[in-house]
């Protein structure tokens, strides 16, 4: 699950956890202790978890829901109790690609239902879903899939119908004050924007011979990668997923060997590799299991291995995708880089130029 979450200053007010288990069999310590199960019986339980959040949704008055902060494979570390499914449990509502499965993108709650339903199977695959109201007049509404079953539902209206439908589908909605899964990303400094002064510099540093790579971190714990030079920029700036986070790095080296015998000791790093077809692609392992396949490595045309350790990761600068209209509405933060820190103290400043005391 996405870590730094907070409470929402707009977060909606009639919250409820929706489960399977019966607040009476609980012990002192509020720990469950009754004959259910942590897991979905991808049956009548399961339908009735989706039948109750259509309930909650149609009350109040929501057709679509906006996803944030996607998470899905690859990623090295699968935390859930059933096996981890191909694809993260996407396939047949996203293409191969997840094309469509990024921060913000509107689906129809029957899609909606259809990622609820992959969360509690624990397929690999997580997301908030949410509406992204623009006015007051329009309804609020949020669902988020937990731990062990616990899925909470937040809307602007009470929803009492479907807090009874729940009942009567065997299920037990508690009212809560908010949602553990309510986010809102804190950074101090403020997010850069990868908004046209982003791009002029980039092209500065491409055309300087100091960076030569963008990654976009589409999804959480996954990248895609992109060799830049003056001719592709506007090409790769075109194929990026909204809201996407990205990365500016130096080039690959050529010389693969010492990358490889350059490998830490210990520890996770990610090994970025290009083939000899043009693909970048990264892979996330210890040095061991590098090591054991190095003559598969060694035919890469260029290689680099990063720490995957965020102290330890130190791209060149950083950014994330804002709308159309030019607004930054994604709640997830890139890391921010001495670069990112000196961009973050020219606005404050021409800032205070704009407004003095």
């Amino acid at each position: 699950m996405n870590s730094h979450p907070r409470r929402h200053r707009d977060a909606p007010p009639h919250v409820y956890r929706i489960a399977k288990y019966d607040p009476a069999d609980r012990d002192e310590r509020g720990v469950y202790t009754g004959p259910e199960e942590a897991v979905s019986d991808h049956g009548p339980v399961e339908a009735a978890y989706l039948e109750a959040v259509a309930a909650f949704a149609k009350e109040s008055g929501v057709r679509h829901l906006s996803i944030r902060e996607p998470q899905a494979p690859p990623g090295f570390t699968h935390f859930g109790l059933e096996p981890a499914a191909e694809g993260g449990g996407l396939a047949g509502l996203f293409p191969p690609d997840l094309t469509g499965f990024h921060d913000g993108a509107r689906v129809p709650i029957a899609v909606g239902l259809e990622l609820v339903r992959a969360m509690l199977r624990d397929s690999g695959a997580w997301c908030r879903l949410e509406t992204e109201p623009e006015t007051d007049a329009e309804p609020s509404f949020a669902v988020h899939v937990g731990w062990d079953q616990y899925v909470y539902v937040s809307s602007s209206a009470p929803c009492a119908a479907a807090v009874a439908r729940t009942r009567e589908l065997g299920l037990h909605p508690e009212p809560l004050d908010a949602s553990p899964y309510e986010a809102e990303f804190d950074e101090p400094g403020g997010q850069r924007p990868a908004d046209d002064d982003f791009w002029a510099q980039l092209r500065r540093c491409v055309a300087a011979g100091r960076a030569a790579l963008l990654e976009e971190m589409h999804i959480d714990n996954a990248s895609r990668w992109y060799r830049l030079d003056g001719g592709a920029i506007d090409a790769v700036r075109a194929r990026l997923a909204p809201r996407a986070r990205l990365a500016v790095w130096p080039d690959l080296s050529t010389d693969v060997a010492a990358v490889l015998a350059a490998l830490p000791e210990e520890g996770l790093v990610e090994f970025v590799r290009e083939g000899h077809d043009g693909r970048i692609t990264s892979e996330v392992d210890d040095p061991e299991e590098f090591r054991a396949r190095a003559a598969e490595l060694s035919e890469a045309r260029a290689a680099a291995v990063l720490s995957v350790y965020t102290d330890e990761r130190s791209p060149l600068f950083t950014a994330v995708l804002p709308d159309a209209d030019g607004v930054l509405r994604a709640r997830w933060r890139t890391e921010p880089t001495p670069a990112d820190r000196d961009w973050a103290c020219l606005r404050t400043a021409e800032s205070d130029d704009d407004h003095p005391a």
